[in-house]
């Protein structure tokens, strides 16, 4: 069967961007200009992926060439630089179709794989989880499945006609021999045997999800501020929270580095016009911020372009639903900036009312940050209950204990009536209502 490629380490590679003469941009910006960077962008996740850039081309053109998205003179050129700089692997900044893809490789007689294959690549390197590992691999089939095609001259023997006559299929007329039928059949064998495969994911990816969920119920019961650190990728987000939590979290300007989350949860890093399919794909660190009381902003301050980086962020949140969400906008890399515009960034107002300003690598500012992490989180209101709970409930008897403030206690019979002040989402968590003794327990506690 067919599989995606996969860039291997040190491998040579060219880069190609392309732009749209008419596409819509903001005045006084220059045409192709989002591209550019765009394409410096994949620059980074192409060393992410451990290529070697050789070279890269760029090209403004009125529209898209249906055949092989640069046209034919644009594609002469591309082969011959890639001849020149002994690149076997050319990487294009733009979605392919499955017919592109095959004919630039016809054409230049190199590996071509495109923006999303490079990003499913890296993430199929970071994915460390079982949940991970499968959402990769459900993700790569689902980009495989339109891609499968016949294998060029060992297929061309199968599955065809001769001329004029009859059908070449299996039990078909005329067709040469040794050419009826089975090439068809290798096709679609291939094709049900990636559906069969994504059929068994998807339950095992379902059946991860409900141990995940178990896992996280048991996990709420203790009262602890879920912190979600997201930003766009290479904002540093790993190295604050190695700062913040001392973590063994794998520490890399490699993009896409993080892929599990954690309690105090790091987000893979994200990226412009990251395609939706990948987004479902790693839904076991999204899910974490959307479990999270606060959320962590990071953003690279030392970057020119961090601000429209930052809007990339806000519409995945938005997507995610949780825009709504207590957050707290962290500028990181500090140490980066020139002394005035760090003076400048530090008058500016700190907290809910303006970023925190940050050194997670020096260690700068992190002081600071952590009084406006206890600033920002949600507060756990202190509720007062009379109980009255069997003795056979000796986890909730010992839970209310564990984290609350035991006023009063008494054994009657086979039951333990008590007086505790307890958080108020421990006594929903643990459903403390039931037991209420004497109508006092809270309304709003269910």
């Amino acid at each position: 069967m067919k599989v995606a490629h996969e860039t291997k380490g040190s491998e040579r590679a060219l880069l190609v961007g392309v732009a749209w003469k008419r596409a819509p941009r903001l005045p006084g910006l220059p045409a192709g200009q989002p591209e550019r960077e765009s394409l410096a962008e994949l620059a980074e996740l192409a060393r992410s992926a451990g290529a070697e850039i050789t070279s890269t081309v760029f090209q403004l053109r009125d529209s898209a060439d249906p055949a092989t998205l640069v046209g034919r003179g644009k594609l002469d050129e591309i082969r011959a630089e890639a001849t020149a700089r002994n690149a076997p692997l050319i990487i294009f900044d733009r979605n392919l179709s499955p017919v592109q893809q095959r004919n630039i490789e016809n054409a230049t007689a190199c590996r071509v794989i495109d923006r999303t294959q490079l990003i499913l690549d890296i993430f199929a390197r970071h994915a460390r989880s079982r949940e991970g590992q499968l959402q990769v691999e459900l993700a790569q089939l689902d980009y495989l499945m339109p891609r499968l095609t016949g294998r060029g001259t060992e297929m061309s023997r199968l599955g065809g006609k001769s001329g004029a006559g009859g059908g070449g299929g299996a039990g078909g007329g005329t067709g040469r021999i040794g050419v009826r039928g089975p090439g068809e059949k290798k096709l679609e064998t291939d094709r049900r045997r990636i559906r069969e495969r994504v059929r068994k994911i998807q339950s095992q990816i379902e059946e991860v999800r409900k141990q995940r969920g178990l896992r996280r119920e048991a996990r709420q019961v203790v009262p602890l501020g879920t912190i979600a650190l997201v930003g766009y990728t290479n904002a540093g987000k790993s190295t604050l929270f190695n700062a913040l939590s001392r973590a063994d979290v794998l520490v890399s300007p490699k993009m896409f580095a993080t892929l599990d989350p954690v309690l105090v949860s790091d987000t893979v890093g994200f990226i412009r016009d990251l395609p939706k399919g990948l987004l479902t794909a790693f839904r076991a660190t999204l899910e974490e911020v959307q479990e999270a009381a606060l959320i962590l902003h990071v953003s690279d301050v030392s970057n020119p372009h961090h601000t429209e980086l930052d809007a990339e962020v806000d519409k995945i949140l938005l997507e995610l639903g949780v825009q709504d969400r207590a957050r707290l906008c962290v500028f990181n890399k500090m140490d980066l900036l020139a002394p005035e515009e760090r003076d400048t960034l530090s008058a500016a107002p700190k907290g809910s009312a303006g970023p925190m300003l940050v050194s997670a690598r020096m260690g700068q500012g992190l002081d600071e940050l952590l009084r406006g992490i206890d600033d920002a989180l949600p507060v756990d209101p202190v509720v007062r209950l009379s109980l009255r709970l069997p003795l056979a409930e000796g986890r909730t008897l010992a839970l209310v204990h564990a984290l609350g403030r035991v006023l009063r206690s008494a054994v009657e019979d086979s039951h333990m009536s008590l007086e505790a002040e307890v958080p108020e989402s421990v006594a929903r968590k643990l459903r403390l209502a039931q037991f209420a003794d004497r109508g006092t327990c809270r309304s709003s506690v269910t």
